[in-house]
């Protein structure tokens, strides 16, 4: 074939596979345009709400237009939804009771399945609060307990995880348990300040790239026609549906208050648990861990990570409805404090990180887009009117922010800002033991 004909061959296959181009992103604030964002307290006709019963009503609205436009609908609870207790045994010395549940959404046990592992403090009387969230390398990685399952889901390759043709390995264990692990779950501090544990793999609820949804759990709710519908269920979806199932599960443990469950994820999986938080309100804490664009910092607000990359890195994350945003975010009639709201009047904290691309003061200015449901509702909004300085968390009793230095992920400093948090509402009943070193 002669060398121009290829050329354009393969220009040809670029326009059509990335019809996006996306828009450098801007890191210049002086170069953010003016913008308006959308009242929380109007309904989408512009009728201004004007008493708290109206609240719930506008909430729907606002949940409707996010899986409408922007994440795809999130499936209701599938028919057939069976827990096998495949494990359960102490760890930590003795001091924490684990469970391994493996989750099935068809009458024999094939087809997609989710592999949760559960965290119980042994040592505290009556059911305790729970943290429920999405991890990225599998339960293998959180302690050094070759008890624990190695997932057997899909992985993106990464040879500091030991993760090849997709797959984890026996090496990645407790990789994610040293206090300086990026996307670490510190088992121990959780369980001797009184609360459970909760969490499962990502990739093997739904794989994270562009598979036209045809693995993992959207074999559960496929496409009904093509092409895929504008407003299909994302990867994004997929994951918060998960987490919802998560909260299913967690109402049938005993050991668990099922009234006292913080919903939380990082990054991509910040996303996912803002969403579930959003959509569902059985979820009594919110706690999504510096998203990124996509989660908590405004659309509207051109800095960093924009719709026109998203759409074109991430065309999985987001429906094919959010396309007409790009380059066009001044048509949307929504914005990421409204999801933010929808969390309303339940507990919020959002964190961020001075990393430009994640818009970390755009988090903050859509807390404080949000705040005014809150108020409206009776209660406290964020106190704080100017951006925080980094290491000084501030909250009321429903809403909390914080920022700091250093790398991506949940570090040691965001855990026990979450948990001061958290202690507020729920009180948890602390260990009376001595903190021990594993030994496993």
């Amino acid at each position: 074939m002669h060398t121009q004909t290829i050329l354009t061959f393969l220009l040809l296959c670029s326009l059509f596979t990335n019809p996006v181009i996306a828009r450098p992103p801007n890191y210049d604030e002086s170069k953010v345009a003016p913008y308006d964002v959308p009242d929380p307290l109007s309904f989408a006709n512009g009728e201004k709400l004007t008493s708290r019963d109206q609240w719930p009503q506008r909430r729907q609205e606002v949940l409707a237009i996010f899986e409408d436009q922007m994440y795809g609908i999130i499936p209701p609870r599938p028919a057939v939804m069976r827990t096998e207790l495949i494990e359960s045994g102490e760890t930590l010395n003795g001091t924490v009771i684990r469970k391994q549940i493996r989750m099935w959404f068809n009458k024999e046990n094939k087809g997609p399945k989710i592999d949760w592992i559960f965290f119980l403090p042994k040592n505290v009387s009556g059911a305790v609060p729970a943290f429920i969230g999405l991890n990225f390398y599998g339960n293998q990685e959180i302690l050094p307990d070759k008890e624990i399952l190695v997932t057997d889901g899909w992985l993106r390759n990464n040879k500091k995880h030991f993760i090849a043709d997709n797959r984890a390995s026996e090496k990645s264990r407790a990789l994610s348990a040293a206090p300086e692990a990026s996307q670490s779950w510190p088992v121990k501090t959780l369980t001797e300040r009184g609360y459970a544990l909760v969490t499962a793999c990502y990739g093997e609820i739904d794989p994270d790239y562009d598979d036209g949804y045809t693995n993992g759990v959207h074999v559960l709710f496929p496409p009904k026609t093509r092409p895929i519908p504008g407003n299909y269920t994302t990867s994004l979806a997929a994951w918060a549906w998960a987490l919802i199932r998560g909260m299913d599960m967690i109402e049938k443990e005993k050991a668990i208050n099922s009234k006292q469950v913080t919903v939380i994820g990082c990054s991509r999986l910040a996303k996912a648990a803002l969403l579930a938080g959003a959509k569902d309100e059985r979820f009594a804490v919110v706690i999504p861990n510096q998203t990124g664009g996509g989660g908590t910092p405004p659309a509207k607000r051109d800095f960093g990570e924009n719709v026109s990359f998203q759409n074109k890195t991430f065309p999985h994350w987001f429906c094919g409805n959010y396309r007409k945003y790009s380059d066009n975010e001044e048509a949307l009639t929504f914005d990421q404090h409204m999801l933010l709201a929808a969390c309303a009047p339940r507990r919020l904290y959002v964190s961020s990180f001075p990393k430009g691309w994640f818009d970390p003061y755009g988090e903050f200015l859509s807390m404080k887009a949000a705040e005014p449901v809150w108020q409206f509702l009776g209660l406290p909004g964020l106190p704080a009117e100017k951006w925080p300085e980094e290491n000084v968390p501030v909250s009321s009793t429903h809403l909390g922010y914080h920022r700091r230095p250093g790398e991506h992920g949940i570090a040691p400093f965001d855990w026990e800002c979450y948990l001061n948090f958290t202690d507020r509402a729920f009180k948890p009943q602390t260990s009376n033991l001595k903190p021990q070193t594993s030994h496993l």
